[in-house]
């Protein structure tokens, strides 16, 4: 079943290595059929160039699993309850990709310091309080972050975890997660060197308004 969804479940976990947010077998993406409201989930402990759609779980948002030979990922219940809970989104993308777990190992939130961040998110990059892993509570935290800033940054840092990013569909979560990343490496390397000069909210918000209703060929910049 949901062999296309298989296909781009697959391919989107293969993006994680390359766009290097991730180390061996750590981080997944989930991405639900919108019909049957179905999930698809990535393999536990499954190396990325070996995976296959016919490897890939299916999952109800219960966390039963309908089809699949092999354990889903150790993060499918927070996978789920996100999606469980957030029905304008499609997809989970989760790594500990290195400059904004860092943050997160600091429990602080990425200020908006570039264009490209006010572009992007046009508010911080916020940070969530601590969650035990392994099962709901950091859906849960996730979650509770994500409705609190009305999805404008579709993603959140978790304390001493790592980084949710969400969309509505793969490819918007794994820009998404992409974008984060990218930003929280600049604003390291600027922190090395002094303090970052903040970017005013009002201007960050003329700078996220531009770039969702004019850059690209659809509105959205891209996070769709």
């Amino acid at each position: 079943m949901l062999e296309e969804l298989k296909k781009q479940a697959c391919w989107a976990n293969k993006q994680l290595p390359r766009a290097e947010l991730v180390a061996w077998t750590s981080g997944n993406v989930s991405v639900r059929d919108p019909k049957t409201g179905l999930v698809v989930v990535k393999p536990s402990g499954v190396l990325f160039d070996d995976l296959r759609p016919a490897d890939m779980v299916v999952m109800d948002l219960d966390g039963r699993q309908v089809e699949g030979a092999l354990k889903p990922s150790v993060d499918a219940a927070t996978a789920l309850y996100i999606l469980k809970h957030m029905p304008e989104i499609n997809s989970v993308v989760h790594t500990h990709s290195r400059y904004a777990t860092a943050f997160a190992a600091l429990g602080k939130s990425i200020p908006v310091c570039l264009t490209e961040h006010g572009d992007a998110f046009g508010i911080q990059i916020p940070c969530g309080r601590y969650a035990k892993i392994g099962g709901i509570e950091v859906g849960r935290e996730a979650v509770r972050v994500l409705r609190k800033i009305k999805l404008q940054c579709p993603g959140v840092l978790i304390r001493n975890h790592g980084v949710f990013t969400v969309g509505a569909s793969a490819l918007g979560a794994l820009k998404a997660a992409v974008v984060i990343e990218d930003i929280a490496r600049t604003v390291h390397l600027a922190m090395t060197l002094g303090k970052p000069i903040p970017i005013p909210p009002k201007e960050a918000r003329r700078l996220w308004t531009v770039y969702h209703t004019k850059y690209g060929q659809k509105p959205g910049g891209g996070f769709k």
